[in-house]
């Protein structure tokens, strides 16, 4: 026996899965001259196997059950479709399924065969079905359901003792399935039950769904022996989508958004306390940043080829600068020409050696879209985590590594707060060209694209930094494009950092670090240096927004 899929989705967009299509629907009624929608932008998929509808009461369970059943007023749904194996739900549908309401509605002076033989004689085809077919049928179906000890008993009624609530609602179930459906919908198939019936009719429910068919039933708040026969769970608020998907993945979907499960706890309590507010957690951006970042860093120690080959080359780097611009001497004109070289070169290997990140978000894009649009984490919390994760140890420490053995094999401020501003800058340079390089990856889709994109703005700022040309001697018009130079401020502050308080000297003159800053036209004050700090900062904080925004509209 072949089951059903049955798949309403989301929005105008089309979704292929399996043979599926799907669209987003609400569902509005009419409360006299009112209008509330019941159900809110509900996507789902449900195919072969127990599907649970579960949520608090007045979540909406009953309201999507009977309008995925076709039971609700067809003019109530105001956009989108349900679907039954990619084709439009119609009147047929009755013919297909059946549903079983939450109240046993049965004869209760009839036993349970008689009940179920009216069903049979009613809804099963005359020509098709003899009354022998239809007591087999009837035989068939007392044994699946295990009603063979009360077959012959009366249902009961006020004045009649009959049978009990569990074989009652089994009754009711058998009377359903008299059409052979392989599509099933059920209301609460265990409201009013204690626990251990309400166990046996799930785990009925359990052993029709393995036969082939497609159960979906709505339930409020089942025991864990319950709650692990699921195959597929949609968890409701106020009738929009806590949660769709396979059950068994409910807790870590809910343990990915910060909610902690305590041990020994119902996952059903535990959704159903989350939904109603009465779970108390502060779940913000940067606890899911964390969270993210923990299986970003999973990935980079799992990948270690990039965080090999990035140390390596910072301290090949460093060893070759070193040595190029060994024990610079304060005498000039060496001292200066030497040391202003050497900062520029130091800016262009930081900058340009960042060009690799315009593949971090290239080479995972496919798995941020997935995520992201599956509700993982948000946007913001996945940069976040680059920048925790991905930038600061492949970054940030290999270039405290690399200015470590440079800076003082150059010769340069021997002081340690020097070098660790030094180290500082280094950090925010490669940070900001890191971002920039972010900012064309999430722009793109491809790598061809990003880096032909990258190259020119870091050429544009390069000619801005102020080595390669004089600032004040600039056209007004173009000299503001400086304010935007990477170059510029990391030449500055590496700059200051150096000559403030030096003393270069030749035969014949002194020439002290603040007279050549002043000549320049660099602020040498505390805030003067500080200041390319915040620049920098400033500019990382810009690349990474725009880099968030475009990822929303490229993806």
């Amino acid at each position: 026996m072949s089951g059903w899929c049955l798949c309403v989705f989301m929005s105008k967009h089309t979704a292929v899965q399996s043979n599926l299509i799907a669209h987003h629907f609400g569902y509005l009624i009419n409360i006299f001259t009112v209008h509330c929608f019941a159900i809110s932008c509900f996507s789902g998929i449900m195919k072969t196997g127990l599907n649970a509808i579960m949520g608090a009461t007045g979540s909406g369970k009953t309201s999507l059950l009977d309008v995925i059943a076709g039971r609700k007023d067809p003019r109530g749904l105001r956009s989108g479709q349900v679907l039954v194996d990619n084709k439009v739900v119609t009147s047929d549908l009755r013919l297909m399924s059946a549903y079983v309401v939450q109240d046993d509605i049965l004869m209760g002076t009839l036993t349970v065969r008689e009940n179920l033989l009216f069903s049979g004689n009613l809804r099963l085809p005359r020509k098709q079905c003899s009354t022998a077919d239809k007591e087999k049928k009837v035989e068939s179906i007392i044994q699946e359901l295990g009603l063979e000890d009360c077959a012959d008993t009366k249902i009961g009624t006020e004045f009649i003792r009959g049978v009990s609530g569990g074989e009652r609602k089994r009754c009711s179930i058998g009377m359903e399935l008299i059409t052979s459906p392989t599509l099933l919908f059920l209301d609460e198939p265990t409201t009013g039950l204690d626990s251990n019936t309400a166990n046996s009719i799930i785990a009925l429910l359990h052993r029709l769904s393995r036969g082939g068919r497609t159960i979906i039933f709505s339930i409020h708040q089942p025991r864990y022996s319950i709650f692990r026969l699921f195959d597929h769970l949609t968890l409701l608020h106020k009738g929009e989508t806590v949660y769709a998907g396979p059950a068994g993945k409910a807790m870590d979907y809910f343990q990915s958004l910060g909610y902690t499960c305590e041990a020994f706890n119902n996952p059903a309590d535990f959704f159903l306390d989350i939904t109603n507010g009465e779970f108390f957690v502060c779940v913000y951006v940067y606890v899911c940043a964390y969270m993210k970042s923990c299986m970003t860093m999973l990935n980079v120690v799992r990948n270690p080829q990039t965080s090999y080959a990035q140390m390596a080359m910072n301290i090949i780097c460093a060893l070759l600068i070193g040595l190029i611009y060994y024990q610079m001497p304060l005498s000039l004109p060496e001292a200066l020409q030497n040391r202003i070289g050497a900062f520029f070169f130091l800016i262009i290997n930081m900058v340009f050696g960042n060009l690799s990140a315009v593949e971090l978000f290239i080479n995972e894009r496919a798995i941020f879209v997935h995520e992201n649009s599956g509700g993982y984490y948000r946007t913001s919390v996945y940069f976040l985590s680059k920048v925790f994760v991905d930038l600061l140890p492949n970054r940030i420490v290999p270039i405290f590594i690399f200015s470590s053995i440079c800076y003082y094999m150059m010769g340069l401020n021997p002081s340690f707060t020097a070098f660790l501003c030094f180290a500082l800058t280094m950090s925010m340079v490669s940070l900001a060209g890191v971002s920039l390089a972010f900012l064309v990856s999430a722009s793109v889709s491809t790598f061809a694209m990003a880096n032909v994109l990258i190259a020119l703005p870091f050429v544009f700022m390069m000619v801005f930094g102020g080595f390669l040309v004089n600032l004040n001697s600039m056209l007004n018009w173009l000299s503001w494009l400086k304010w935007a130079s990477i170059f510029k401020y990391g030449l500055d502050a590496v700059t200051i950092n150096e000559m403030k308080g030096q003393v270069f000297y030749s035969v014949n003159a002194t020439l002290t670090g603040e007279m050549y800053l002043q000549s320049q036209g660099i602020d040498y004050s505390l805030w003067g240096f500080w200041q390319n700090q915040v620049a920098l900062l400033g500019i990382v904080l810009l690349f990474k927004c725009f880099s968030v925004k475009f990822s929303k509209i490229t993806r």
